[in-house]
């Protein structure tokens, strides 16, 4: 399914590429710095393609790799991604049901996930999940030792450490969506409130990507003026329930997009592609993803994955920022911990 047909014109396969080009006299080989990025999408689901597009419209991949268990499906996204090469960037794009096709991948993005059976309980799902991953990480770790794992499959938080034991990779080269979506969500939610650009407005959600998530309103700042403390200097009143009902808001966001369309894909699409940029592109900015949480804001009753603040770049997560929090804010940072790990608990993991 993957092979290329590079250079070659014809049912014959004559090879054109000695004659169409001329090479220059006295040439040096190609540089061996020369950097071939690689990323690897696991899932060829609404939101793997959409991840794929969007990596595709932004040029950071000088290959893309789809795998799914459906060949014919796979085969047709392949197809229909590769006709769209003369408005795209340069770039190879190959599909397999074997992971082998993986093989060298700087970055690999997982989406694969079963869905939920009507009137099945979350926790056999998230066993049939991690039954999944047994199949799935293990060969990408194989193929790509030195890859980057990035988990988008829900429950992200759960899966991101499920990922992190199968792979036996360093923690910070195992990284999970989270709540950098979630947090688009809420940035734009405030913009919108008060008719700004929602790139000007520097807010986190963290946690759980889930219901237990955290909305940090008090390190909420709009073109650098934080907006409670400047509210209360301006003695200018605000009701707690406004800000809950926002924050309610966003944990229902995308029930409300499946419940409409039937899915979602083109959020997660950017936002996954945001953090493949800041990683691949050594960008270090900060986004709010699910990490290895022991020892961060008095997260301390096991091993946890959770999002938080952290600067990404080709290293994968390179630290954790130390924003301030409230008490009360870290307090229900240690509540959405002890979720995840009463969740996984009950996994037996």
């Amino acid at each position: 399914m993957h092979k290329s047909t590079s250079g070659s014109l014809g049912p014959s396969g004559l090879d054109l590429t000695q004659a169409f080009f001329k090479p220059i006299s006295g040439a040096a080989s190609p540089s061996s710095t020369k950097r071939h990025t690689k990323i690897s999408v696991i899932g060829a689901g609404n939101v793997g393609m959409a991840i794929a597009q969007t990596i595709l419209t932004q040029d950071l991949a000088d290959e893309l790799v789809l795998v799914d268990a459906k060949p014919e499906k796979l085969r047709g996204e392949m197809l229909d991604l590769q006709h769209a090469a003369a408005f795209l960037p340069r770039t190879k794009i190959i599909a397999d049901v074997d992971y082998a096709v993986t093989h060298g991948s700087d970055l690999c993005i997982v989406t694969a996930g079963a869905r939920q059976i009507p009137g099945e309980s979350r926790l056999n799902l998230l066993h049939r999940n991690v039954a999944l991953f047994r199949n799935v990480i293990p060969p990408l770790a194989k193929y790509s030792p030195d890859t980057i794992l990035l988990i988008v499959s829900n429950p992200v938080d759960i899966l991101t450490y499920v990922a992190w034991k199968l792979s036996g990779f360093p923690s910070n080269r195992v990284v999970g969506s989270g709540t950098n979506l979630d947090s688009s969500r809420f940035r734009f939610l405030i913009a919108d409130h008060l008719d700004v650009n929602a790139q000007d407005v520097q807010a986190y959600i963290v946690g759980e990507h889930g219901d237990s998530s955290v909305a940090l309103w008090s390190s909420i700042s709009v073109g650098g003026v934080p907006v409670l403390s400047f509210l209360d200097k301006q003695e200018i009143a605000y009701e707690k329930e406004t800000l809950e009902s926002i924050h309610k808001v966003v944990i229902d966001s995308a029930y409300e997009v499946i419940s409409l369309k039937g899915y979602t894909s083109w959020a997660i699409g950017y936002s996954v592609a945001a953090l493949a940029w800041s990683i691949l592109r050594d960008q270090r900015k900060i986004h709010p993803v699910s990490v290895l949480a022991k020892g961060f804001y008095g997260v301390d009753g096991g091993d946890v994955f959770l999002s938080l603040p952290a600067q990404l770049g080709r290293g994968g997560v390179l630290g954790v920022t130390n924003v301030h929090l409230t008490d009360e804010e870290t307090q229900r940072l240690r509540d959405s911990a002890n979720t995840i790990l009463e969740q996984l608990s009950q996994l037996g993991l």
